[in-house]
């Protein structure tokens, strides 16, 4: 009697174990389905964004997996810095300087935007911090003062560099004016190029790259996060880089390296952080599995010239601290070589199932036949690298600290400069009613140049944001012109009654780190 009692007992208690295992099991599955299903819509939702562009390349064969507008004009904002960090591992690995070698930090460089480490002007940090900061909290500060230092103490002239060792690695769309992807209208990429630099920067720099991974690091008493969030949450994903402005949107470049694959993958324009991610682990998911894991043998991306052997130039004026840095950098580029002129991604790849149309004004580019080559990338026929229409634009003087102009903007004479130019008119837009031909009489206040006319409503858009109550009567406007054959978009401010209210604007504009002048309308 008391056996079967007993016998009872326990079979009750094991049914309870059972069904409490059960129930914890099927909540882990429900939580994982919700997970896979939240992802699945913020990644279709990313497709429907009419800013959205990406890429997927096969690292070993330079096979293009998956492209949905990857050649459209970008803005690239924090992806800029892959290029800063190209450069600056091209010196470490030529000698020109070393990890502990102290980067000097000018009143320019500790004034930019956050995020940054917040070093004050004269302070230093070694290159070794510069770039743990930059593959991790994305230090615009750092990104300048790396820039000013390889540039000889000028950031417009690093630009300079940089854009010509962009066209040397076949990146023949992208054009630099920062070091940090601070908003710059003339600063811009494709999604197909930056593939192209995440290439490069694995295949070139194999004893660097490993900094791309670093998901923390101590600065001074602070612990400081990576913005990546792929790294260490996604099997196989060994960097690169976030990007965000709101111009540009959320950006990312993600190198993926898993049994025997190796995949580099572009997000750009994305309209969050979740929605950007969600959709690189998407792409991750759907054309990892489809990449060689032969190939590789040779390099995908010819490594181009060097930067300029660094010559005994006069040192910038720089702080006290970092005046033993007495070797600079020249201002020349370096020469495009031809072996890297002549590679180029496949402009097709597989597209997804639903498409959509976006109105954009871009720069014109004819495609011409291949050359014959035997690497790989371009084993097959397909076009040339793209062509791009370029405008030559007037360098600032170099002056002790340098505050670059940007390439869209006149060179200015005082708080006062005023442009008389008057524009042609040209049909207004009908979703924006601020976006008039010719725009309000009277004054205004220009604050740059697009490609496209919604281009220079968000740059408006953002300034107007960050001026507060000095552009709270201002009207936004954007006036079409011709240059060189493209049409550009001037972004402009009107509705001041006099030159003295559109002076007191752009000082205000100023005061918050956006450049801008006067103009009679």
């Amino acid at each position: 009697m008391k056996s079967g009692i007993v016998s009872r007992s326990v079979s009750s208690v094991s049914s309870s174990r059972s069904g409490s295992f059960f129930a914890r099991l099927l909540a882990i599955l429900s939580v994982a389905v919700t997970i896979v299903m939240v992802d699945s819509v913020n990644a279709d939702a990313e497709a429907a964004n009419p800013k959205y562009a990406g890429i997927v390349v096969d690292a070993k064969t330079g096979n293009v997996l998956y492209s949905e507008n990857a050649d459209r004009l970008q803005y690239p904002a924090s992806l800029t810095k892959m290029m800063t960090l190209y450069m600056t591992f091209e010196a470490l690995e030529q000698g020109r300087i070393r990890l502990d070698t102290p980067v000097p930090f000018s009143a320019y460089a500790s004034a930019q935007a956050p995020t940054k480490l917040g070093v004050r002007a004269g302070g230093t940090i070694t290159v070794e911090q510069g770039i743990l900061g930059l593959v991790t909290l994305s230090a615009n500060d750092a990104a300048t003062a790396l820039g000013e230092m390889l540039g000889g103490g000028s950031e417009d002239r690093f630009a300079q560099l940089m854009t010509a060792k962009a066209h040397a690695l076949g990146m023949t769309r992208t054009t630099y004016r920062n070091a940090n992807g601070l908003p710059n209208t003339a600063q811009m990429t494709t999604a197909r190029d930056q593939a192209r630099l995440g290439i490069a920067l694995r295949q070139h720099f194999p004893q660097y790259y490993g900094y791309f991974s670093t998901r923390a690091f101590k600065f001074g008493s602070r612990t400081i996060r990576s913005h990546n969030r792929l790294v260490g949450s996604v099997r196989g994903v060994d960097g690169i880089k976030t990007g965000y402005t709101r111009a540009a949107g959320f950006n990312l470049v993600s190198s993926v390296q898993v049994d025997g694959k190796s995949i580099v993958g572009v997000v750009m324009g994305g309209a969050s952080t979740p929605a950007r991610d969600a959709q690189m682990r998407n792409l991750i998911a759907t054309y990892l599995p489809k990449a060689s894991n032969r190939g590789g043998s040779s390099a995908l991306i010819a490594q181009a010239a060097p930067a300029p052997a660094m010559i005994e130039t006069p040192a910038p004026v720089q702080p006290k601290k970092a005046q033993q840095m007495a070797k600079t950098i020249t201002a020349a580029q370096p020469p495009v070589s031809a072996a890297a002129a002549d590679l180029s991604l496949p402009h097709k790849g597989p597209l997804p199932d639903a498409r959509y149309q976006v109105a954009e004004t871009e720069v014109a580019y004819a495609e011409t036949a291949a050359p014959k080559s035997d690497n790989p990338l371009v084993a097959q026929p397909m076009p040339a690298p793209t062509k791009v229409k370029t405008m030559t634009f007037k360098q600032q003087a170099v002056v002790a600290a340098p505050k670059p102009t940007p390439a869209s903007m006149p060179s200015e004479q005082g708080e006062t400069s005023v442009d008389n130019v008057t524009t042609a008119s040209t049909t207004p837009s009908p979703t924006r009613a601020a976006s008039t031909s010719n725009g309000p009489t009277g004054w205004v206040v220009q604050v740059g140049v697009s490609p496209s006319r919604q281009m220079a409503m968000d740059l408006l858009e953002s300034a107007r944001s960050k001026a507060g109550k000095a552009l709270a009567s201002a009207k936004p406007f954007a006036v079409a012109y011709a240059a060189g054959g493209d049409q550009l978009y001037r972004a402009r401010f009107g509705g001041f009654d006099d030159q003295r209210d559109a002076v007191n604007a752009c000082k205000a504009l100023k005061k918050v780190g956006i450049k801008c002048w006067a103009a009679a309308q």
